[in-house]
């Protein structure tokens, strides 16, 4: 017996998931072989979809990896806004865990193969590359400003992004990221 589904074309629905789960696959899989070593066999393999079926979403490797890194980037954004957002909070906790989400869990081999990617072909992920790091630094500064006013937010919160870019370059793990972190921002919010 045949499903009442069988011969219809998936929902749209359906095919959004679909390509959400794609493209985290072919971010998982950039990770684990950085951008250069990834092939779209790799990808399909991983998203368990056919090659051609791959292309059929993406027309090149450089579409997926944009797209990827957008869907990323996106994600990323909202567990920040929601880790600011958790005002029960104090706020060098919600910042840590807001730095940890945009940055931390990107520390290692993935972090420094997209900067050497971005710089190869500075083109290749277009405005994303100014517009989400603009948005995260409002979101920092816009928590920081609840507490210490509208004046030294921007230059507290630019000045935690530098420290957090300069740990992911120096960290070897995780968890020396948080850590450091986490003192550079109890040192900037006393």
């Amino acid at each position: 017996m045949s499903s009442p589904d069988a011969g219809r074309p998936p929902s749209p629905a359906a095919d959004a998931d679909r390509r959400t789960a794609v493209l985290d696959s072919a971010m998982t899989t950039f990770a684990r072989f950085g951008y250069r070593k990834t092939s779209m066999e790799e990808v399909a393999r991983a998203a368990r979809i056919s090659r051609p079926g791959l292309y059929f979403l993406f027309s090149s490797k450089e579409a997926l990896f944009r797209e990827a890194v957008a869907q990323a980037l996106e994600g990323d954004i909202t567990a920040v806004e929601h880790a600011l957002a958790d005002s029960g909070r104090p706020l060098a906790e919600r910042l840590v865990e807001a730095f940890d989400q945009w940055a931390g869990r990107y520390v290692g081999p993935l972090a420094r193969d997209v900067t050497a990617v971005v710089e190869d072909h500075p083109d290749l992920l277009g405005d994303i590359v100014d517009t989400a790091p603009r948005r995260f630094e409002e979101l920092i500064t816009q928590a920081i400003a609840v507490e210490s006013g509208r004046e030294t937010a921007l230059p507290v919160a630019r000045t935690m992004i530098s420290v957090s870019i300069g740990l992911k370059h120096q960290a070897v793990s995780r968890d020396f990221y948080l850590e450091r972190l986490e003192v550079a921002v109890g040192l900037l919010t006393r």
